[in-house]
């Protein structure tokens, strides 16, 4: 991996300054002139498939956004746009690519703790900055200035989940269930996400044979330069394992029997307009109140669903396929708690 730096000397002079890593040492190799595009062109001399350049972050952040957001959900661009504008851009904007360094990465990720951003959310920008540099470097065929710079992912934030005893006062609401209800009993027994609760139509669950499937999410996403700063929007689910099918569970069935509508209708709201995931969420967090329930998130309840799921003895494959997971380790790793009362039945296993 290759880093370059060019400055001023005390002499008059300019050098280029690039290094390598290799087994944790450095190598340098230093290049001298009167002019920095005299350096440059030594360097781009002694690494023919790569050139320095005055290109600024902007710049290349212009051109590998014209090749990723076609690529790419309206979610997920929106996502981007928004740190870029918000965070990204700001800092970095105007700073040439032949600039950016280890110390000019870690000062910016200071800066963004200082605004009390969490660690998975600077996470979630250098990983931004890090696709932009790697498509310029294949593309533009530029140094990558992020070549060997670490900064650690965070680990998970341990996420409260309710106890069975919360989970059964939450399911004694059933018996006389309004439709909110509904949305709460699809996420608790099946693990479904709160877009992919408020994307479900009738036409989706079939009561023969006792399945839903899962194709479309529901979530209102950011709009830039237009009249209305934000939108909701219908898409296909995250990922294509999020597509899936899943075998509808006994206590789910009276729930959907009962709001059982025509089939273009959403489920929740009736009609062939769906409800917002954020008026699900203020309606869930007003019956954890009433039911003097703790305070957590909706998606509390596809991590308490998929903990279940395991104590009662899911294999992770299946557990996997259920939630929509590419792979069995995000599973593990995201959405599978242990109570103290499964690890006390686990050690009680134990024989002397």
């Amino acid at each position: 991996m290759c880093k370059f730096n060019i400055y001023k000397r005390k002499d008059g002079r300019f050098e280029g300054r690039i290094y390598s890593t290799s087994d944790q040492k450095r190598i340098y190799r230093s290049f001298y002139g009167k002019t920095t595009e005299e350096v440059k062109q030594k360097m781009s001399a002694f690494f023919p498939d790569q050139t320095v350049t005055d290109m600024t972050v902007r710049q290349v952040i212009d051109e590998w956004q014209l090749f990723i957001m076609s690529k790419i959900k309206p979610s997920t661009a929106a996502n981007y746009q928004m740190k870029l504008n918000k965070h990204i851009l700001p800092f970095f904007s105007d700073i040439r690519c032949a600039d950016i360094n280890d110390s000019v990465m870690y000062r910016f990720i200071k800066k963004k703790e200082s605004e009390n951003l969490s660690l998975r959310y600077i996470s979630d920008m250098i990983v931004i900055i890090r696709s932009a540099f790697r498509y310029a470097a294949r593309t533009l065929r530029i140094f990558n200035p992020l070549d060997g710079f670490v900064f650690h992912r965070p680990g998970r934030n341990e996420v409260r989940i309710l106890t069975k005893n919360e989970q059964k006062k939450l399911i004694r609401r059933f018996k006389n269930p309004s439709v909110t209800d509904v949305g709460i009993a699809l996420s608790l027994y099946t693990g479904m996400r709160i877009g992919e609760v408020c994307g479900l139509k009738c036409e989706d669950i079939d009561l023969k044979n006792r399945t839903i499937v899962v194709k479309r999410t529901v979530q209102r996403i950011q709009q830039f330069n237009k009249e209305r700063k934000t939108m909701l929007i219908v898409t296909e689910p995250k990922s294509a394992s999020s597509r899936r099918t899943i075998p509808i569970p006994d206590g789910l069935m009276p729930l959907l029997s009962e709001f059982y509508g025509s089939g273009k209708q959403y489920i929740l709201s009736g009609t062939d307009r769906p409800m917002e995931p954020r008026t699900m969420q203020n309606r869930f967090s007003a019956i954890l109140k009433k039911e003097r329930l703790p305070s957590v998130h909706f998606h509390s309840l596809r991590h308490a669903f998929a903990t279940r799921a395991v104590e009662v003895g899911f294999d992770i494959k299946t557990l996997s396929e259920i939630l929509g997971h590419s792979n069995v380790e995000l599973t593990l790793n995201l959405y599978v708690h242990s109570s103290l009362e499964r690890k006390r039945a686990c050690m009680d296993l134990m024989t002397v």
